[in-house]
């Protein structure tokens, strides 16, 4: 009788109040509906925020993602940069054509735009290189890049320092959606790596708004029998913030909207289940995966 009583009992689920969209993506995901209440239809040059339930949700009313090809053919309309930024090449494209262009590139991605341009035109004269820790064709990196003329060197993880000349200074940046303890790692291997006497210098560019969700994320999961960690598939943030949740807790699951959540995750009945997300999860759709778990 006490697990009939007990299966009948709504389980207890709690949202993390932490999760969810960073600063940089709701400053644009609002300028992005402001202008469609505004005009009817914006066109965000690729995926405003990888989500596709939130994708969805902004097309349904008024918003278009297009590529770059795509932008190539286009006479009119509103372009939409989004959060992760875009190179100059992007900007000089739509002042040529005559668009009209909403740049909602994150604050903090702009200011390390800028110090990426300044540092590259200062080892220019030094017959110096750019490092960037980061994911090889993410769009802040493709923005960052730009700024060097793509001429920027790209390291994805702690070996790829071997790309570096040991015998020419370098700067190294970091895409700031990225792991610090790996960007420390890179450094130090830099730092051993450069001959004597030669420039090595180091920029911490990490948003520490992101980096800091690890060890929150870690003491929530820790606090809960079962964690539903809520992400888009295309997100590299969401990918790693789940895993930083599985390393303290094996029963955490990664879904993508309420219909993957398993019944078999919950047939335990557990006293308590977390439901938390990456930068990239709007906070409407962890309502709706924790209201489906309490259906179970």
């Amino acid at each position: 009788m006490e697990n009939n009583n007990k299966n009948h009992i709504p389980l207890r689920v709690e949202i993390d109040d932490q999760s969810g969209f960073c600063f940089g993506v709701v400053r644009a995901i609002n300028k992005a509906e402001n202008e469609i209440e505004a005009t009817g239809c914006v066109y965000s040059l690729g995926d405003i925020v990888h989500n596709d339930l939130e994708v969805e949700r902004l097309s349904q009313k008024g918003m278009e993602t297009i590529n770059h090809n795509d932008l190539e053919k286009m006479e009119k309309g509103t372009i939409f940069f989004r959060a992760h930024g875009e190179p100059p090449e992007s900007y000089l494209q739509i002042k040529k054509k005559g668009l009209k262009l909403i740049d909602a590139t994150c604050p903090v991605v702009l200011k390390l735009q800028k110090k990426v341009k300044a540092a590259w035109e200062e080892m220019k004269k030094k017959d110096g290189q750019i490092a960037i820790y980061g994911k090889i064709g993410h769009a802040e990196v493709k923005g960052l890049s730009g700024q060097t003329n793509h001429e920027a060197i790209v390291l994805e993880k702690e070996e790829d320092v071997r790309l570096i000349d040991p015998a020419r200074p370098v700067v190294l940046f970091s895409q700031t959606t990225k792991s610090p303890e790996v960007f420390k790692n890179i450094a130090e291997a830099l730092k051993k790596r450069a001959l004597d006497k030669v420039e090595v210098r180091i920029h911490d560019t990490i948003c520490r708004q992101v980096s800091n969700r690890v060890p929150h994320l870690q003491e929530f999961a820790k606090q809960h029998e079962v964690v539903i960690f809520v992400g888009g598939a295309k997100s590299s943030n969401a990918r790693a913030l789940y895993r930083a949740c599985l390393a303290v807790n094996s029963q955490t699951h990664f879904i993508s909207s309420p219909d993957d959540l398993q019944p078999l995750w919950f047939a335990s009945r557990p006293e308590s289940t977390g439901v938390c997300g990456a930068t990239s999860t709007p906070a409407w759709l962890m309502e709706a995966v924790a209201e489906e778990i309490k259906k179970l």
